[in-house]
């Protein structure tokens, strides 16, 4: 990866950027400011859970656009399949964007003569003489959606001269490729500024591509470096529009690779752990920042940073920090001295490691407290020295008893806030895939419930936001 290696050379390299453990989450924290235990956000959204971020919170190209910035997004969005969650719900002028994750790569007859998905593409399979109700298993389903604020919410699609009322799907492949096309269009478009441009790729397919570009064979490097020419491109364009200085570059990973039950291809690197759980290999992933003139080159970082505080930095970097709410809790800090001045000037040595909606451990300084390894009445091997032990293979009992009292009064204080402000319990809910003007059919079904609601005994939509369903 010449070109990310390069980027990396010119700007700061972060070694202890902390994430979510899981895309989500992760995603959610950077649009936010806030852990996603607060948003409901905290589980991974997979197709047809009716929910998704709340319309009610403010993101940074919310923010940013109060100030006067174009906004656009394209990729990997992963915050929901209902109208409220839609990206041009939530800020952006202009966004392509996938509602769920990497799985739907597999939805389709490779992926199921595979066996990587089960009872899935009925084309492929022999009819099961004992199910009673197919209806079961999804039909339509959305990879794509696109649009602009204000305006129609359209399904991602090609021309198709001999079908124009339903022309078909792009096919997963197609996504980033016409994300970058799209990113350097907005770019060149929006030279003049201000603009805030996420471009947040799939990066990888479940179903490994055939063509190999690595001797590992991994589906995260493969990603990676299909992805390195992008970023040549990208800060190639800068430099010749004029702007590189004038642009922050941040390119990071949002967690740590899928090793649990995860598909083949995807292994620990260099830290214990991966998606989904409280290890370092979950939440602490590369991350580099470009500023061609302000961020001096050759850096490396030590100091803890979390990807919450792209949103309050990025605001503070904006002139937008008065569009920030107050009314509810945010846990990004201005981290400009970190990016401006490099190495030690980082505002946060702690970090609160959840998963789900369980507090798991809690990060300070050289220190990590994870509350699963206690036994009942005892304190546990429960503290990891990550200047020693960074793969934490080896937790200490005795030389990090003398911090417990300091970590419990850490998790006292971080929860007595929590009382005042109360966490959102669940992500909003609603019908999924609705206000999608170009919808196929299928898709149509896909939102409508799978009960006639006139045969009821009650209203069943009286009662999503309270039960989750």
């Amino acid at each position: 990866t010449p070109n990310i290696n390069n980027l990396a050379s010119e700007g700061i390299n972060f070694m202890r950027m902390y994430t979510e453990p899981s895309c989500t989450q992760s995603r959610s924290a950077v649009m936010t400011g806030r852990h996603p235990v607060r948003t409901g956000m905290y589980t991974v959204s997979f197709p047809y859970e009716h929910g998704g971020l709340a319309g009610e919170e403010v993101t940074i190209a919310e923010v940013l656009s109060e100030e006067g910035y174009s906004t656009f997004f394209c990729g990997k969005a992963h915050l929901g399949d209902i109208e409220e969650s839609h990206m041009t719900a939530q800020g952006f002028d202009e966004a392509l964007w996938t509602p769920y994750n990497q799985i739907l790569s597999l939805w389709n007859p490779e992926g199921e003569s595979a066996n990587a998905v089960t009872d899935m593409i009925t084309a492929v399979l022999q009819p099961d003489p004992y199910e009673i109700d197919s209806g079961w298993r999804p039909d339509g389903f959305v990879l794509a959606l696109e649009g602009v604020k204000g305006g129609a919410t359209l399904e991602f699609r090609v021309d198709d001269p001999e079908s124009s009322k339903s022309p078909p799907l792009q096919t997963y492949e197609a996504i980033d490729p016409e994300c970058e096309k799209r990113t350097l269009s907005f770019v060149k478009d929006h030279a003049d500024g201000p603009f805030f441009a996420a471009y947040w790729p799939q990066l990888t397919s479940f179903m490994a591509d055939p063509e190999k570009l690595t001797t590992s064979k991994g589906l995260a490097q493969e990603g990676l470096v299909r992805l390195d020419d992008f970023i040549g491109r990208l800060t190639a364009e800068l430099k010749a529009l004029g702007i590189a200085e004038n642009t922050l570059l941040v390119l990071m990973a949002d967690n740590g690779p899928m090793t649990h039950d995860g598909p083949p291809g995807m292994v620990e690197t260099l830290y214990r752990g991966g998606k989904g759980d409280y290890w370092e290999g979950a939440v602490r992933v590369p991350a580099i920042a470009w500023w061609p003139g302000t961020i001096d080159s050759g850096q490396v970082v030590g100091d803890i940073i979390h990807e919450a505080d792209l949103f309050t930095t990025f605001a503070r970097l904006g002139g937008a920090k008065q569009h920030i709410p107050t009314d509810r809790i945010i846990d990004g800090i201005d981290q400009t001295a970190l990016f401006l001045k490099g190495d030690t000037h980082s505002r946060r040595d702690y970090y609160f490691i959840y998963t789900g909606q369980e507090l798991k451990a809690i990060v300070k300084g050289r220190w990590k407290k994870i509350w699963d390894y206690d036994y009942p009445g005892l304190t546990g091997a429960s503290f990891v020295d990550l200047y020693n032990d960074p793969r934490e293979v080896l937790p200490y009992l005795v030389p990090g008893i003398h911090g417990l009292s300091m970590f419990n009064e850490m998790r006292d204080r971080h929860l007595l806030w929590k009382e005042e402000y109360p966490d959102r319990e669940k992500e909003a809910k609603a019908p999924a895939l609705t206000g999608i003007e170009n919808a196929r059919p299928k898709t149509q079904g896909a939102s409508e419930p799978r009960i006639d609601p006139d045969l009821m005994p009650f209203d069943p939509s009286d009662h999503m936001e309270e039960s989750g369903h």
